[in-house]
């Protein structure tokens, strides 16, 4: 009797060591993050709806957590496991020099998180772009003859501006303006990036010039003007999902790395744009929009 308790025991505990090792057969879940304004929360809200199909729990505490400055040291931590990220944009936050071709900013963006000693995978990015544009109504572009950002420099303290609250200390922002342009403006107002309140100041006269995302579908209700930047000085921005390599180690990595590639591979720039259309101007439901989205690209039934 005592050897068949030992016996089972035993059993008991290779059966406990097994499900340590393999995970049991479960899958973990996954946190999920994103910057604040509606593209970025839509495409995670669309990894989010795609894992789930795919039997994943999801946590979504930090969809729409804040700026990079909050965002990535989150990743970094393992608050959020996943995010979209532009690729361009998130090179120049570890202090790389981003240029106009995805791939490279990709290799660039992979090489600048290994010298930071950050375990985190970029996977495949999206045909879509979204850049960084500065945006004026079109009453203002006529008044002074402005079309691109070399022209704006000589009437920039006629006008009042709108960056992004992370502006003063992003690379891709007022060092990039002042540098290129001898852009410094004296009245400036710090609103969320690309966000409804910015686009909103525009509209309103508060601000005549404000940093908005070349996506943003107020641009175009509104026919607005995108200064060009003449002088390149904002990267090729393709979005692309971050991983924290200890999620990967816990998972089949192939098959969870082509959930996201399979969803990066449909997103080009006018889906980018009807995405934030919907929810910014349409005013849907972020969930609604999202499952609507794979439903018609056949990732959900």
């Amino acid at each position: 009797m005592r050897f068949s308790r030992m016996l089972a025991l035993g059993a008991s505990m290779l059966v406990l060591l097994s499900a340590c090792s393999t995970g049991g057969g479960s899958k973990p879940t996954i946190k999920i993050g994103s910057v604040g304004f509606d593209e970025a929360r839509v495409v995670a809200e669309i990894y989010a709806q795609a894992l789930e199909a795919n039997g994943y729990a999801v946590d979504r505490a930090g969809i729409g957590l804040g700026n990079r400055k909050v965002l990535l040291p989150a990743l970094e931590s393992g608050q959020i496991d996943l995010q979209p990220e532009y690729v361009g944009s998130g090179l120049a936050y570890y202090g790389g020099a981003p240029e106009g071709h995805a791939d490279t900013n990709k290799e660039l963006f992979a090489d600048a998180l290994k010298a930071k000693g950050l375990a985190i995978s970029i996977l495949d990015y999206t045909p879509g772009e979204d850049t960084n544009a500065f945006v004026v109504r079109k009453e203002t572009a006529d008044q002074f003859g402005i079309s691109k950002l070399s022209e704006i420099g000589a009437v920039q303290d006629q006008l009042k501006w709108a960056f992004a609250t992370d502006c003063p200390t992003n690379p891709l922002c007022a060092a990039a303006l002042k540098a290129a342009y001898d852009i410094a403006p004296k009245d400036v107002t710090l609103l969320d990036a690309c966000s409804g309140p910015m686009a909103e100041a525009l509209l309103q006269k508060t601000v005549d010039v404000a940093e908005l995302c070349s996506t943003q579908p107020e641009i175009i209700t509104n026919a607005w003007v995108i200064l060009d930047d003449d002088r390149a000085t904002q990267p090729a921005d393709s979005i692309v999902p971050l991983v924290r390599d200890d999620l990967l180690a816990k998972v089949d990595k192939a098959a969870f790395s082509k959930i996201l590639n399979d969803i990066s591979e449909k997103i080009d720039t006018p889906t980018l744009g009807q995405l934030y259309y919907d929810v910014a101007v349409g005013k849907k439901d972020i969930k609604d929009v999202a499952s609507a989205w794979l439903k018609a690209n056949g990732f959900v039934k």
